[in-house]
């Protein structure tokens, strides 16, 4: 499957929007989106590492190790982690289980999660329909085209779950989606370490009706999932890597899309240095990258959905609807 977003509002043939039977939304585009396989352009010598409530699970090319001596925190601020993380596995005995036969924890202990807005087109075309009744859309315009980007508190630890755990929509907002990103982990020193899977859930009725509500859109328990790892990997992230949505409703597709990642606006380097422009991080912090998959309305979760969002080399993050 590579569906791929709808593509009116970047300039290309709109070859349709196919209604998936029934009730389904499926994007794609005129122009096929070509690339190298995102995970044969990764380094070989990546790293995959978990954080499981066994301890973390290295995975080095499908040859995994177990560590229970270390914290989370103070492996992700390691000098060198990459270096590091080879020496760990290479000192460690191989450990037989796969790890989804483990308890995913999200990616992240002591660190904030924060997220940038408005870094995809499609995102900011969204943004100006939902708010044209309250008089917010020239907002996304102007923070589209600024050299500084819309970055925002996501969560601290207890508001994310990891792979497998639920997530959750607001009562009191009738019109819910999930935004599928790439995400940074970031030591404390502001570095780029690694990369993981983010769902940033909204309430686009909460945003739509006022920009200010912005925060109770995005902020609440369950608002967030991240996993099911974290890619260590030299060299950057591959640049034709895809990330993927679906949605699931009583074992039918009621969604599916698609964006290449290298579509966003912001380097990821640029979006991190922002964010630490004037901020400490004492256990670092992750930052989701923004959004170029939004479900169109009337689409809106329910409870009971599955959201499953793909990213390779990374791999799949999927959790139900509370």
């Amino acid at each position: 499957m590579r569906p791929a977003e709808c593509g009116a509002a970047y300039g290309l043939r709109l070859q349709g929007c196919n209604r998936l039977p029934p009730g389904g939304y499926h994007y794609r585009l005129a122009r096929t989106v070509t690339y190298e396989d995102a995970t044969s352009a990764v380094n070989m010598s990546a790293m995959k590492i978990y954080n499981t409530t066994a301890g973390v699970l290295l995975d080095h090319d499908g040859r995994r190790a177990l560590c229970t001596d270390v914290g989370w925190d103070d492996l992700l601020n390691t000098e060198g982690l990459h270096r590091h993380l080879l020496q760990m596995h290479a000192g460690l005995k191989p450990f037989p289980a796969e790890p989804l036969q483990l308890t995913l924890l999200p990616p992240m202990q002591g660190q904030e999660l924060w997220a940038s807005g408005v870094t995809y087109l499609r995102s900011k075309v969204e943004r100006q329909e939902e708010s044209k009744d309250s008089g917010g859309g020239d907002f996304y315009q102007r923070v589209y085209e600024a050299e500084r980007p819309e970055l925002f508190f996501k969560a601290t630890r207890h508001r994310v779950v990891g792979h497998g755990g639920a997530v959750r929509i607001r009562a009191d907002s009738s019109w819910n989606v999930p935004e599928p990103e790439l995400a940074l982990v970031l030591n404390r020193r502001g570095t780029i370490v690694g990369y993981t899977i983010g769902n940033d859930m909204s309430s686009r009725s909460i945003e739509g009706e006022n920009p200010l509500y912005l925060s109770q859109a995005k902020i609440y328990d369950g608002c967030a999932a991240l996993g099911p790892c974290v890619l260590v990997c030299e060299g950057g992230f591959p640049s034709g890597a895809i990330i993927e949505l679906s949605i699931v409703r009583d074992t039918r597709t009621v969604f599916e899309g698609s964006v290449a990642v290298s579509m966003i606006t912001r380097r990821f380097e640029d979006l991190a240095a922002w964010l630490f422009r004037e901020c400490s991080f004492p256990q670092g912090a992750l930052l989701m990258t923004g959004t170029g998959i939004v479900p169109p309305a009337p689409f809106t979760l329910q409870h009971g959905d599955t959201i499953s969002i793909t990213i390779d080399p990374i791999g799949c993050l999927s959790n139900p609807v509370a």
